[in-house]
């Protein structure tokens, strides 16, 4: 497989075929929009199969210098930006891609963040294939979006190129204003607000319930999809721009939101909690010692560090045989990283097919490389237990697809009498997440749905005057650069109204 190549050997390859365009673009020449398109996508080098999932090391290493901008050469510099369009927050692709096209990527990365204060976060972990790529114009053009320009690595070569060559600059500040803005959640959604309402010269202070900042980024996504220390280096960006980071602050019980209003004299309040209230089957023996929900599994495991077994400060059971219940990217998560935890056989239990699994193409590849087992159809209907209360195995029922359901996917069937035992000393349930009440208990006034989602306008605004609102707290478990986009809606209503 073309993966288990090493980056010197795509390094060779990619140079040999950039060196012709290179010595063209310095003769004035132009490259034909037809040779363009016949220049072959760049793969994206990562750890041997075999030897990742022992590690808890990054998986996918990213470009060389030479892939990168010989997949930059393969965009077509659309004048009308139809990949712009497909973006959250409106990153100006075709700018950034040309000057990486120069080699200009000091360039690339400040163009990036011009609406993007974390792009090697969303270089990572954004499903670009379903956003900027989906509309790319190469793809269009070659019948395939499997082969439109690789956006999202280009962004993450960039940023990444800034941080490790030490050219990382702080987005300018205007002078202070005097207005005082909270941002509740230092997720995607409120480091995004925090950032544009910074750079306005209000000054803002970050409120985070855990004892780090980053959000769902240091408490969800593994290590070996998005190093903690690149987190840590972007969210330095907004320290460095005057940003306050308050942690171990859980508001709603530590403060309100009234008495930020009322005695704190916050001129406006964003609230970007997310959704970390864990949705779980709700059949019998889910009280057994080794079922968890995905959310305390990868907490402890990430941001606890549970990985680290020499060191880690938190308990983590030791699995033989563990089984995740879902299909999304938390799911690939959860089952990648009780592999990485040393379980000898991991199984993802899913109800439908591959087909209408919601995680990212690549992550399903990348946990089947890594020997994890897909059980496709089959749904838990009861856990078992022994007598000391430890799980022992799940009673699983086999499914059919039938017609699809609203959201377009088929709808599972079970099939009859066809129930059987499976053996598991864990089981994590990936199966989504719903909005935790405290804010909306304590907030007279704050209008939500009955899922507990807190209902907000165009501009983020809430029901509440001067509270503002986005992110999984609105959507529902979305995306980070979703959050973000709704972060960036959020900060520009608190800009206009602190004018």
């Amino acid at each position: 497989m073309s993966e288990t190549k090493s980056s010197a050997q795509f390094e060779k390859e990619a140079r040999a075929l950039l060196e012709p365009v290179l010595e063209r673009r310095a003769a004035g020449e132009k490259i034909s929009p037809k040779e363009r398109l016949a220049i072959p996508p760049q793969a994206m080098p990562a750890q041997d199969p075999a030897e990742r999932g022992k590690n808890i090391a990054e998986v996918a290493l990213g470009y060389t210098e030479s892939q990168a901008r010989l997949e930059a050469e393969r965009c077509l510099s659309c004048k009308n930006g139809p990949c712009v369009e497909g973006c959250p927050v409106k990153v100006p692709i075709p700018r950034f891609i040309a000057a990486m096209q120069e080699g200009d990527f000091k360039a690339a990365a400040v163009i990036i963040k011009e609406t993007n204060l974390l792009p090697a976060v969303c270089g990572r972990v954004c499903p670009q294939e379903k956003q900027c790529q989906a509309e790319c114009t190469v793809g269009k053009s070659l019948k395939d979006p499997g082969k439109s320009v690789a956006i999202g690595r280009l962004e993450r070569f960039a940023a990444d190129w800034e941080r490790v060559n030490g050219k990382t600059g702080v987005p300018p500040v205007k002078a202070p204003t005097g207005k005082k803005v909270a941002v509740i959640g230092s997720g995607p959604a409120g480091l995004t607000v925090a950032a544009d309402t910074a750079r306005e010269g209000h000054e803002v202070t970050v409120f985070e319930a855990f004892h780090k900042p980053g959000g769902v980024m240091v408490y969800g996504i593994p290590e070996f999809r998005l190093p903690k220390a690149i987190v840590e280096a972007e969210v330095d960006i907004l320290k460095k721009m005057g940003v306050k980071l308050t942690a171990n602050f859980l508001v709603g019980r530590t403060r309100t939101i009234p008495e930020f209003l009322k005695e704190d004299h916050f001129d406006a309040v964003f609230i970007g909690t997310g959704a970390g209230l864990p949705k779980f089957l709700g059949c019998p023996g889910e009280n057994y010692v080794g079922v968890s929900s995905a959310n305390e599994y990868l907490t402890r495991a990430n941001l606890m560090k549970a990985y680290d077994t020499g060191r880690a400060a938190t308990p983590m059971l030791r699995s033989e045989i563990a089984a995740v219940i879902g299909g999304g990217n938390v799911a690939m998560d959860a089952a990648r990283m009780a592999l990485r935890l040393g379980a000898r056989e991991v199984h993802v239990i899913y109800r439908r097919t591959r087909e209408e699994m919601p995680a990212r193409a690549e992550e399903v590849e990348h946990a089947m490389e890594e020997g994890i087992v897909f059980d496709f159809l089959r749904s838990p209907v009861q856990f078992h237990g022994d007598e000391g209360g430890r799980l022992t195995g799940m009673e699983l029922r086999q499914f059919s697809l039938g017609p699809p359901d609203a959201s377009g996917r088929r709808s599972p069937v079970p099939v009859p009498d066809s129930a059987y035992t499976f053996a598991c000393d864990t089981a994590i349930i990936a199966l989504g997440n719903e909005s935790n009440p405290l804010i909306s208990r304590t907030t007279a006034g704050l209008s939500t749905d009955k899922r507990g989602r807190i209902l907000a306008g165009e501009d983020q605004k809430t029901s509440l005057d001067r509270v503002y609102a986005g992110g999984d707290i609105v959507l529902g478990a979305a995306t980070v650069i979703l959050a973000m986009g709704e972060g960036r809606r959020a900060a520009a209503a608190i800009n206009r109204l602190l004018q």
